[in-house]
């Protein structure tokens, strides 16, 4: 399918090339490291320790000589003396001798001389002795140290999320605080005499401001602060918000008014403003009239009001601009290689979005185009968004594609 496309459109490639030229991190800040989950590292750490920093039993059993329990391999119980009982935390360290075990719990550190631990269900303990039933060849089930993080390593590199599993290696390491890109507090104004904050009543004609609690909580899935705000189709009322939201945020969406209708003030209010334009009309469908501003190094995006237009516009261009500004090296919801259900319908000058589902066949991942027939059902369900690439006209059944998860 071919359309003629007006010239002042840009390509979504070159559209997003620009949003992430432009938009440079925030500043960064210095944090404890219980509560920077969800930042993005500005700093490589190195491991400051060993863990573990000594060698432990990674199981409750036996520390042993692995020579004296030999016999174990003819079938044959061997028989050693009890030395005492090794736990963890202990600063205290045993020792084994020729002929004796040490009871030994996890995390204890292994007694002198003892290269194995047996674990306790291949033993049988009796009083001051132990019965040893199966062989432990050197190094079986013993953490050495250093095994997990080696002192001197890199734990991580600048510009990665920082996961909950990542806080707890980082603690490991060493580290109690760390150096992170400040995370972004975000204006999101929707605009629309139509519009309705949820919660209050509904009368004819009207419509509750659904878009803006979905981007807000886009913005909440990342950590962002955000603050929100409907306004009327009034050019003096959006300056004026305009000009509070980017003094006050690091960043500004607004949803509505941003093609060229009557109502439609977005973009004529911010050229009156002067700020810098970056682009505005994207070969995007959905979400072509989405534009960016420049003010003092901070964005000002403007999506389009319908749904579908607004969500995809959101994702494909603001978000990865807030992102970056949060100081997320690839800036941008995360990819995934599957298989289509179903031929898929592209343009040649346009970047057609197509919203769907993931399942699983015979380890297998598929994508299911959504059908259409709720505009809100298929975006609040959907859990994958596919981008048809200029100059691709078809997609077709069966064949593998890049998928965005939204799940």
């Amino acid at each position: 399918m071919k359309r003629t496309t007006p010239r002042q459109f840009i390509g979504f490639q070159t559209a997003l090339k620009r949003t992430l030229s432009k938009i440079k991190p925030l500043k960064v800040v210095e944090k404890a490291l219980a509560e920077s989950v969800g930042c993005v590292s500005a700093e490589k750490l190195r491991a400051r320790v060993d863990s573990p920093s000594a060698d432990v039993s990674m199981k409750d059993g036996y520390a042993v000589r692995s020579a004296d329990i030999e016999g174990t391999l003819r079938n044959t119980a061997v028989r050693l003396r009890l030395d005492g009982v090794a736990a963890a935390g202990e600063k205290r360290r045993l020792a084994v001798g020729p002929g004796s075990a040490v009871r030994i719990l996890t995390g204890a550190l292994l007694p002198e001389n003892a290269d194995a631990v047996v674990a306790e269900e291949f033993a049988q303990c009796d009083d001051d002795h132990v019965s040893i039933e199966a062989h432990a060849e050197p190094g079986r089930n013993i953490l050495g140290r250093g095994s997990d993080i080696a002192k001197d390593k890199v734990l991580i590199e600048a510009g990665h999320v920082l996961a909950p599993g990542m806080i707890g290696f980082l603690a490991a390491g060493g580290h109690d605080r760390i150096r992170t890109y400040r995370q972004p507090q975000v204006a999101l104004i929707a605009t629309g005499d139509e519009l309705v904050l949820p919660g209050q009543p509904l009368t004819q004609g009207k419509l509750y401001a659904s878009n803006m609690l979905t981007l807000a909580a886009w913005c909440r899935r990342y950590g962002f602060k955000t603050e929100l705000d409907i306004i009327f189709d009034e050019e003096s009322i959006l300056k004026e918000k305009l000009l509070f939201g980017i003094k006050h945020n690091d960043a500004v969406i607004t949803s509505g008014g941003a093609w060229s209708g009557d109502r439609d003030l977005m973009a004529r209010v911010l050229d009156d403003l002067g700020w810098e334009k970056v682009y505005h009309r994207v070969r995007l469908g959905p979400g072509k009239a989405v534009g960016l501003w420049m003010f003092q190094g901070k964005p000002v995006f403007i999506l389009p009001g319908g749904p579908p237009s607004n969500l995809v516009a959101f994702l494909q261009l603001a978000l990865p601009g807030i992102l970056k500004l949060a100081g997320c090296k690839t800036p941008g919801l995360r990819p995934i290689i599957t298989k289509l259900t179903k031929t898929v319908e592209g343009q040649s000058d346009w970047t057609q979005a197509v919203f769907g589902f993931l399942q699983m066949k015979k380890d297998q991942s598929y994508f299911r185009p959504a059908k259409g027939s709720s505009r809100l059902r298929d975006l609040a369900e959907a859990e994958g968004l596919l981008l048809v690439p200029e100059g691709v006209t078809k997609i077709r059944a069966g064949q593998k594609a890049v998928v965005q998860l939204l799940i």
